[in-house]
């Protein structure tokens, strides 16, 4: 004891020598310390700092006042009129830099943007590259991360009183000010209003705050019902609304160098939002509350397993895993315990989903998700979809009558958002087919290009989904769907035509119901399918098409023509497009007929008679009033002119004139004349 007390006293003596040297040179080195910051500001972001008068006050204290921040060229961008800070003693002696308290009067910070250019640009400025730093230095994100909430919190003060802040922001078309009477931190305990453009609107911050334990609890409300956030209707079109928004940092845990965990919660009250990509009206969150753990790893970011978002009585647990290196991967799922399936439509927001407002359900339900992708290898993404609703049964549906589609209903075919026309799906409309009546080459086709397995999956294709997310993420741009007969039934019919992730979600959540409802057979669903997708310009159901490019009935489609109506579904407009001027199909369709007609073939759909002249290719003939116009100068030798393919798995290059081509040019021309014969 004798030795530590003699140590501890050594200590104290060199501690306060230190002290009485600094406090000796306190004024060099707040003069040299305001130099390099000046300096620094200059050279690294072309800003001017100017301080009219600074000292010490007390021990800790600094004293500043009139201190101006201005971009070289460019208008003001900062002022405080009184400042005075103090830094924490015993913390500064291991080297920590922590703030005492606060004294801030009559200060602005004025963010100004004229057409191209603003005081603020700094902010954005790329750093230059240093030639001198190692590449091969790799980031830690959880080194990262920690220093940045040390950074935060040391400059969270344990006591502040601050008065008369203004923010004000002004482009060419937008002007707001948001001022702070008062703003006070006493004890941990923080309590703040904000004022935006003179009382136009108030919102109170109050919380409590321990910057030693890293712990922040903040809540943000209004004084007033329905009052927008600033700048968002203006800059982005979207309305947005709360009564409270509230977040909670409860632990910061170091576990390693390679981890840090951050725990805490986020809530909201009657959060309201409109836009147009969300909905045509307001849509309105009652309340939610997410709370659990995110962790920082070296290389990755991962909300915890455990985490849980409830939304009224509806919970589940997300998982979202993030990794940058060696490869990016990103991993997400859902789960949720087995519930009363009435709380999950109970909690969707009001206005979000028309189509199921004021639907009921008895029963419950259990969901997994699960999707992990490697974005450099694309084709081993994972997505399972796991529904338990068993005992799921729909007692009363919402504006979406999925019922309606057993009987006779009327349908309105839109064009981009626009209501084109109404047509009546039953006897009561002539040119409504019942499906026994439509060829069966045309059911046969369409099945087997738009959704092979519809009469046997529950209105979803796990594997057309990994397809789809494969394909998109190789081809970087959206090259496939995943969308079943089901899906486009239910889009086309109930649903608008906004394309937006929200509507994707809202028939998915529709076609889900419908099938495992089973209310209307797959049979009865195919016929109205048939009977309202497009096919060309102001060209509805099967019946028009038939007669539109064919004069024909349904029930005279021969397999050629079924093939061809098929190929159009995805892009309707162009279906007039493949064909030339005499009214023959072009040869770049050719390998679709193959291709199709093979698969037909092989699965014993169509016979092997069928596979004569190309699966019917050549005996498909477009209706002569809707051909084009003969060519001035017609060239026998032109594949675009005779649209004839090379062989079943090629096409023909119109820029190759070898004499093989040529050859194979005349071979196909007597063939097609035979045929004509």
């Amino acid at each position: 004891m004798r030795i530590l007390y003699i140590v501890l006293g050594v200590i104290s003596i060199f501690i306060v020598a230190g002290g009485v040297f600094a406090y000796q040179k306190r004024n060099g080195l707040l003069l040299s310390a305001i130099n390099k910051a000046k300096e620094k500001l200059a050279t690294k972001y072309d800003l001017d700092l100017k301080i009219q008068y600074y000292s010490f006050k007390g021990l800790s204290s600094v004293q500043f006042q009139n201190i101006i921040l201005q971009p070289k060229g460019k208008e003001q961008l900062a002022h405080i009129q009184d400042l005075t800070v103090s830094v924490r003693i015993f913390p500064l002696l291991f080297g920590d830099v922590k703030l005492g308290q606060i004294i801030m009067n009559n200060s602005a910070v004025t963010l100004i943007k004229k057409d191209s250019t603003s005081n603020y640009d700094f902010l954005f400025k790329k750093k230059n590259r240093d030639s001198t730093t190692n590449d091969k230095i790799e980031t830690n994100f959880a080194d990262l991360a920690d220093r940045m909430l040390k950074s935060i919190f040391f400059k969270i003060p344990k006591n502040m009183d601050m008065q008369n802040f203004e923010l004000s922001y002004q482009d060419d078309s937008t002007s707001q000010r948001i001022s702070i009477p008062e703003a006070e931190i006493s004890g941990g305990d923080l309590k703040t209003k904000f004022l935006l453009n003179e009382h136009e609107a108030v919102w109170n911050l109050e919380g409590t705050v321990d910057p030693d334990g890293k712990e922040l609890y903040v809540r943000l409300f209004s004084d007033a019902k329905d009052v927008e956030l600033p700048l968002l209707r203006r800059k982005f079109g979207l309305k947005a609304s709360f009564d409270a928004i509230s977040f909670r940092l409860n632990k910061v845990n170091r576990k390693n160098k390679e981890l840090l965990s951050l725990s805490g919660e986020w809530g909201f009250e009657n959060l309201k939002l409109n836009h147009w990509r969300i909905s045509d009206k307001d849509v309105l969150f009652p309340e939610g509350l997410m709370s659990g753990t995110l962790n920082i790893g070296k290389n990755y970011l991962e909300v915890d397993k455990e985490s849980k978002v409830k939304v009224k009585e509806f919970e589940f647990n997300p998982y979202v895993k993030y990794v940058h290196k060696p490869s990016k991967q990103l991993a997400l799922a859902i789960h949720t315990d087995r519930i009363e399936a009435q709380k999950f439509f109970d909690a969707i927001p009001q206005g979000l989903f028309h189509s199921l407002e004021g639907i009921h359900v008895s029963g419950h339900m259990q969901y997994d998700l699960n999707f992990a992708l490697d974005f450099k290898k694309p084709n081993e993404v994972v997505f399972t979809s796991k529904m338990d609703d068993k005992d799921l049964k729909v007692e009363k549906w919402g504006n979406a009558n999925i019922q309606e589609l057993n009987t006779a209903f009327t349908y309105t075919a839109y064009e981009k958002g626009e209501p084109m026309r109404t047509i009546i799906l039953g006897p009561q409309n002539k040119d409504f087919t019942p499906l026994g009546q439509i060829s069966k080459y045309m059911q046969i086709s369409l099945i087997n290009t738009e959704d092979p397995f519809f009469f046997s999956h529950n209105g979803f294709q796990e594997e057309a989904f990994r397809l789809s997310i494969a394909t998109n993420l190789k081809e970087k741009k959206f090259k496939r769907g995943a969308s079943t007969i089901s899906m486009q039934l239910v889009k086309n019919v109930f649903l608008n035509r906004n394309k937006t992730v929200v509507r994707k979600v809202e028939e998915i959540i529709l076609v889900w119901l419908m099938e495992s409802s089973k209310q209307v057979n797959k049979k009865r669903l195919y016929e109205v399918y048939l009977n309202v997708i497009e096919w060309g310009n102001n060209v509805y159901g099967i019946t028009e098409a038939a007669r539109y490019y064919f004069g024909k009935k349904p029930a005279d489609l021969n397999l050629g023509e079924s093939i061809f109506l098929s190929s159009i579904v995805p892009r309707p407009k162009t279906g007039i497009y493949s064909f030339d001027w005499t009214g023959h199909l072009k040869s770049n369709i050719l390998r679709y007929f193959n291709t199709y007609g093979h698969i037909m073939v092989k699965t014993k759909q169509i016979s092997v008679d069928s596979t004569m002249s190309n699966y019917g290719f050549y005996q498909v003939q477009l209706v002569p009033h809707l051909r084009s116009a003969r060519p001035a100068f017609v060239d026998s030798l032109q594949a675009d002119s005779l649209d004839i393919g090379v062989g079943e798995d090629s096409f023909l290059d119109l820029d190759e004139t070898t004499d093989a081509h040529k050859r194979s040019i005349f071979d196909k021309l007597i063939e097609r004349n035979k045929e004509e014969k």
